[in-house]
């Protein structure tokens, strides 16, 4: 008989589908609320019992849905960094829950609260499912359902322009999603296998006697694109800016923290749990991942630098975040996929606050969103201009702090490929330096005497333990990251 806590990734997912099922079914907003609360911090509990009981026991184990064997079969698949992984989306998630309860009353229409609860719910299950699966097939379902309920949360506020982003947002995920499953197609064709196990061991026989190399190097090709396109990186970005700003703040949050993060985690098991970084380096595709990502960090930041709207600004930089995470991958290195895989969680938390801090900061500034117009807003929501303050300057790469770690780890990763050891650190010097050309303006911005008068607003109580969750993470993230990196490459070894 199976330890009970190996069944808590199968529970998890099943769980967030059954009050994705309840939800439309309460037609009143505060039980609907409540209830997602509660089941997200259920999860919260069932990932952090995940992670301790791998990490104590050393070892990964899979779960089998139903009783079909290999290669029809479902499997889930749990170690020390899906637990770790799963922890930090849930968590991220319940704090943007109980810090934006306040949009969802604000900013959807009444009678429709129920649905965007059920589109959260989806959420959930579909990034636990992106985490813990461990055959091609269940990804790709889950990659669907993420792609629809993410849009479907970019339109709750049923404003025109949210509208249209979200019709140019599906264009992009069914792009994405279509590239993928093509790409699945292609290696199931040449292994005749779904589960990761199998796949990575026909694609490494293949890889050995010289046969279908090229169909699996157009396979791997095709998938990378499709989850670049649904994760925003460049240059597939372009319906990043536009859906993410105008989303309410919490779904901004959601989508920026998380919903991008899943199919990244996704895309790091097929590289070392499918293919290996070995036959990557070979067929020169971590090259590929490193420009693009270098690229990202570069161009994003430039046109983030450029913007006046306030949340545009925090999705461009989302943009140059995620790049930072696939220049990582692009090193080629267990070290650079453990230091991506940081990267991951450090802007899971920091842009996340970012987004709740500066809805807060709109709110009390008359929902003007332009910069200008945002001037002296920080005096109005102190909490709120506290919290912005620190994630900006965190991306920027002050010490002891989250974005801190991350640039650290990245750099140190590059020493580790003495071919693009100079060009990963030029690249992060830069990137920080155009980090703070629009993330400090903005500050100094937010803390001058305001244009107009308007009254100091006081959190509710929700809101501020939201923030103040998100700064302390972000500072122990910054304080601890050397132990987190070694937690983090011990479940990449156990991959």
């Amino acid at each position: 008989m199976l330890p009970f806590y190996q069944n808590l990734p199968f529970f998890s997912i099943m769980l967030a589908m059954l009050v994705s099922i309840v939800c439309p079914l309460v037609k009143r907003t505060r039980p609907c609320y409540n209830l997602t609360v509660l089941a997200t911090a259920m999860l919260f509990i069932f990932s952090v019992i995940v992670a301790i009981c791998t990490g104590l026991q050393g070892e990964s184990f899979t779960y089998q849905l139903g009783h079909f064997p290999a290669p029809w079969g479902n499997e889930l698949r749990a170690g020390v960094l899906e637990g770790i992984m799963a922890a930090c989306f849930t968590g991220v998630m319940l704090l943007s829950l109980t810090g934006g309860h306040q949009d969802f009353e604000s900013d959807i229409e009444n009678g429709k609260q129920n649905l965007y609860f059920l589109m959260i719910n989806l959420l959930s299950a579909s990034l636990l499912a992106q985490v813990y699966t461990n055959d091609m097939f269940t990804g790709y379902v889950f990659l669907e359902i993420s792609g629809i309920a993410a849009c479907a949360v970019v339109m709750a506020t049923q404003t025109g322009l949210a509208i249209a982003c979200t019709i140019r947002y599906m264009i992009f995920n069914s792009l994405g999603s279509g590239l993928f499953l093509l790409g699945v197609a292609i290696l199931y064709r040449c292994t005749g296998q779904l589960l990761m196990e199998p796949l990575h061991n026909a694609v490494m026989l293949l890889s050995a006697q010289g046969s279908m190399v090229w169909p699996m190097i157009v396979s791997l090709g095709l998938m990378t694109v499709g989850l670049a396109a649904k994760s925003g990186q460049f240059p597939f970005h372009s319906w990043l800016p536009g859906a993410h700003s105008n989303a309410t703040t919490t779904s901004s949050a959601i989508l920026s923290g998380l919903v991008l993060k899943g199919y990244i985690i996704f895309e790091i098991k097929i590289i070392v749990r499918v293919f290996s970084l070995e036959l990557l380096r070979q067929w020169h595709l971590t090259d590929i991942l490193f420009l693009f990502g270098v690229g990202g960090m570069i161009i994003a930041s430039l046109r983030a630098r450029k913007e006046e709207q306030a949340k545009r600004m925090i999705a461009f930089s989302t943009v140059a975040q995620i790049g930072y995470i696939y220049a990582a991958l692009g090193l080629g290195t267990k070290l650079g996929i453990a230091a991506a895989c940081f990267q991951v969680i450090a802007h899971a938390f920091t842009k996340t606050m970012l987004f709740a801090s500066v809805g807060t900061l709109i709110d009390v500034s008359g929902h003007e969103k332009r910069l200008h117009y945002l001037r002296g807003s920080a005096r109005r929501a102190p909490l709120a201009g506290a919290a912005f303050t620190l994630g900006g300057l965190s991306l920027c790469g002050l010490p002891l702090l989250a974005g801190f770690g991350a640039k650290y780890l990245i750099a140190n990763a590059s020493f580790y490929n003495r071919y693009l050891t100079v060009a990963m650190l030029l690249a992060l010097a830069f990137s920080s330096l155009l980090n703070a050309l629009y993330y400090l303006p903005a500050i100094i911005n937010f803390w001058m005497p305001p244009l107009e008068d308007y009254p100091v607003v006081r959190s509710d109580r929700s809101r501020r333990f939201s923030l103040i969750a998100f700064m302390i993470v972000n500072v122990a993230l910054g304080v601890w990251f050397v132990p987190i990196m070694n937690l983090l490459l011990h479940g990449i070894e156990l991959l």
